[in-house]
């Protein structure tokens, strides 16, 4: 054997040694994360342990290891003699988490009032007429897809990433909810209105006017709440949890 074929051994091995600790449940939760967040696989969705190792090709020892770390984000329960299934929230979870959305959400407009410059002042304007035209359309995709862009100038004109890291990740848990929010021209109308307003109280520099645009956008209200709730599967919610606080 020669000198050079001797030496490439320990270099394969130290690559080896390089590849993160428990690589493949890693990536299996990484997929079922995303497929749960996106609302493929939906609350009270049932995960079996066999059938995920087959579809990815690996042993049940990591898909085990991927299921327990997304019981630890809560995107999972897991019940013994019951199996696993995607998490679902009581009624009076979700209205507290979107209470909490819009605390924040308004507290970042209260800041994107303060420090609106001329860029960030552009790209709003641009964001608002990607909703108006998608409206126009009553196209519900594009119309989510400008609502997203609208948001994420607020969160960037507002500058603070520790509220930006929090707000993704409020959204993140509850994006699953949504997946028949903007299919109606209501729906759509009745958003673009709280866009419009939201601008206009940017524009002027008025945080209170602001922050207040933006609670009331965000569906925790009352009446917003309800037809929020006439969107989303009943068998989405946990109903043996209505007491939860």
């Amino acid at each position: 054997m020669s000198r050079s074929a001797k030496t490439a051994r320990p270099a394969k091995s130290a690559a080896a040694t390089r590849r993160p600790r428990g690589g493949r449940a890693a990536e299996v939760r990484a997929v079922l994360q995303d497929e749960i967040e996106t609302g493929v696989l939906p609350p009270g969705a049932q995960l079996d342990e066999r059938a995920l190792a087959e579809r990815f090709g690996v042993s049940r020892t990591p898909v085990r290891e991927a299921l327990q770390q997304l019981a630890a984000r809560e995107l999972v329960q897991i019940a013994p003699r019951h199996g696993v299934r995607v998490a679902r929230f009581s009624i009076t979870r979700m209205r507290s988490m979107l209470e909490f959305i819009g605390e924040l959400e308004s507290l970042g407009a209260k800041l994107a009032a303060r420090r609106l410059d001329a860029d960030n002042a552009a790209n709003l304007d641009a964001a608002l007429e990607a909703c108006r035209e998608a409206a126009a359309r009553n196209d519900s995709a594009a119309y989510a897809e400008a609502n997203k862009q609208f948001h994420g100038v607020i969160s960037a004109t507002a500058r603070n990433p520790y509220l930006t890291e929090q707000l993704r990740n409020a959204r993140r848990m509850v994006q699953r909810y949504h997946v028949k929010y903007f299919q109606t021209q209501a729906q759509i109308a009745r958003s673009l209105q709280g866009h419009e307003e939201i601008a206009q109280a940017l524009h002027a520099g008025d945080e209170a006017a602001a922050g207040e645009a933006m609670l009331r956008h965000v569906p925790a209200g009352t009446t917003d709440f309800s037809e929020f709730l006439a969107t989303v599967p009943l068998e989405f919610f946990d109903l043996d949890s209505v007491t939860e606080s």
